[in-house]
């Protein structure tokens, strides 16, 4: 094993060698043996090792293997040195093996070691994109749990930092082929982290690049299966495949095979869905999914099937009104619970789906349903009106703390309830499917001070131009649905306010 002078002077043979270096193959091979010896001796290995590496292409292995077992060293700090140096050997052929290096040394627990192989292989990236992405894939695909996970979170952290000269159209296609084959065997997790990384290519970004997006989601969530809702793993993998589709959809990308999906298999089962994530409601999460999905659908071939589907579905819960005895108190001995997120979701995806078959409820209905539902809908209606009531009169005279409480948060979200808006078109004669809808859990686009309104402006003397309807691509969120359902606080209901049927609820 040589010493560190030995070290030292093989260095200066080599450096004094100017361009006759790489005859110099003993000195080199002196510098290799120094990993063999001490902690300064590995030090100084560590440093002179890449500096001639590209000199001596007859010992690239050796080279390779001896910086290899420095960056496993027990002496942190040797590791560190080690590391630091590997872009030097990311050169040629050898470029994909050191990626595939660097990608295992992902696994370390030593955050300065781990931001050190992050930023080694950044700058390998920069080098050769594609071979970098060789060796990252190839430890995604063959490599440990713990390989794989790291690997996988730096592609969805890192990607978004380089360069599009680095990123180019090329690149992005080898991600998405490598991502493909991942993709056939995924956690939740892993799906959700590569569905960031390939809806963030530039390549993706255009109407068929979303498409391709929606068939990969598509082809995960196994929507040619027969849906189990009994299964809590095929539960929870419609809905995470379901959550990244949603933010793809558009007017040109439609949800049509996840909403026709949704109605023939999962609707019917609804009640008996089960899930492995404790506390979620599991039916709002779905009724809330289809709603966001309901804007977007294309034509559907069986349209009239689907309605009626979720018709039925409404009308679970929309219960009528209750008989009133001589006395005019309620005859019965419990009053009905108004589930006002559910039915606002099946109100919205009704709605919308409706305006593609615009006399479904006077031709495909009998008179005698319509009219059933009519009275189930103005009830609902007036029994919203008098919950915001009752929680605007619970909340007189608190101040401070006590209007940061989930009364406070239930008014404002009960007040944005799309129900009203909805059940004025739906009162028409026929129901019309007109109004522009905004669900309670999307933002409300704000007019600026002193900027005119479109109907205001008349000075051009032509007529003003109509804004687009319908939800805008840019503020579309996922709903975080309120906790518990509001039907719990329903019990202390003042039917004493209740209305005749037959005169019409107040409605904005």
């Amino acid at each position: 094993m040589p010493t560190v002078e030995e070290l030292y002077r093989n260095y200066g043979i080599l450096a004094d060698a100017t361009e006759q270096v790489g005859q110099h193959k003993d000195a080199y091979q002196v510098i290799l043996d120094g990993v063999k010896g001490g902690t300064k001796e590995k030090r100084l290995a560590a440093q002179f090792i890449p500096k001639f590496f590209k000199h001596f292409p007859e010992l690239a292995d050796s080279a390779i293997n001896a910086q290899l077992d420095l960056c496993e060293d027990e002496d942190v700090s040797i590791r560190r040195q080690a590391i630091k140096e590997l872009p030097q050997f990311a050169t040629g052929e050898n470029l994909p093996r050191v990626a595939d290096i660097l990608t295992q040394l992902l696994q370390t627990d030593d955050s300065a070691e781990f931001n050190l192989v992050n930023n080694a292989l950044l700058s390998i990236f920069k080098m050769d994109a594609k071979g970098t992405l060789g060796g990252l894939f190839s430890q995604i695909l063959q490599g440990e749990d713990i390989v794989r996970e790291r690997a996988i979170k730096f592609l969805s952290t890192k990607l978004k930092t380089l360069p599009d000269e680095v990123l180019t159209k090329e690149v992005e296609e080898l991600i998405l082929t490598e991502s493909k084959k991942v993709l056939e065997d995924v956690t939740g997790e892993e799906f959700v982290l590569f569905m960031k990384i390939l809806s963030g290519l530039k390549s993706l970004q255009t109407v068929s690049g979303r498409q391709q997006l929606v068939e990969l989601v598509a082809e995960q969530a196994d929507l040619e299966q027969t849906f189990s809702p009994s299964d809590p793993d095929c539960v929870d993998r419609l809905l995470q495949c379901t959550r990244q589709a949603v933010p793809l959809f558009s007017k040109n990308v439609h949800s049509t095979r996840f909403v026709t999906y949704f109605c023939e298999q999962v609707l019917p089962n609804l009640s008996t869905l089960t899930t492995p994530v404790e506390g979620l409601d599991i039916q709002l999460e779905v009724l809330k999914l289809l709603a966001e999905m309901s804007s977007f659908c294309g034509d559907m071939e069986k349209l009239e099937t689907n309605l009626r589907k979720l018709f039925d579905k409404l009308l679970e819960y929309m219960p009528l009104p209750p008989e009133e005895a001589e006395n005019g108190e309620n005859a019965g001995n419990e009053e009905p619970k108004l589930q006002f997120s559910y039915v606002e979701c099946l109100l919205y995806s009704f709605h919308q789906l409706g305006r593609k078959l615009p006399d479904f409820l006077t031709a495909k209905l009998n008179a005698e349903k319509l009219k059933d539902f009519k009275i189930r809908l103005q009830y609902f209606a007036r029994g919203l009106q008098v919950y915001i009531r009752q929680l605007r009169l619970a909340l007189q005279g608190k101040t401070g703390e006590a209007l940061k409480t989930e009364e406070v948060r239930m008014l404002m979200t009960t007040q944005k309830l799309s129900v009203p808006v909805t059940d004025s078109d739906l009162f028409h004669i026929p129901p019309s499917y007109k109004s522009t809808v905004t669900l309670s859990w999307k933002p409300v686009q704000k007019v600026e001070i002193g900027q005119k309104r479109t109907s205001e402006d008349t000075s051009s003397g032509s007529p003003p131009k109509k804004s687009p309807g319908g939800p805008k691509r840019d503020a579309r969120q996922i709903y975080n649905p309120p906790s518990g359902k509001y039907s719990s606080n329903l019990g202390n209901f003042n039917y004493g306010e209740r209305f005749r049927l037959g005169t019409s609820s107040s409605r904005d």
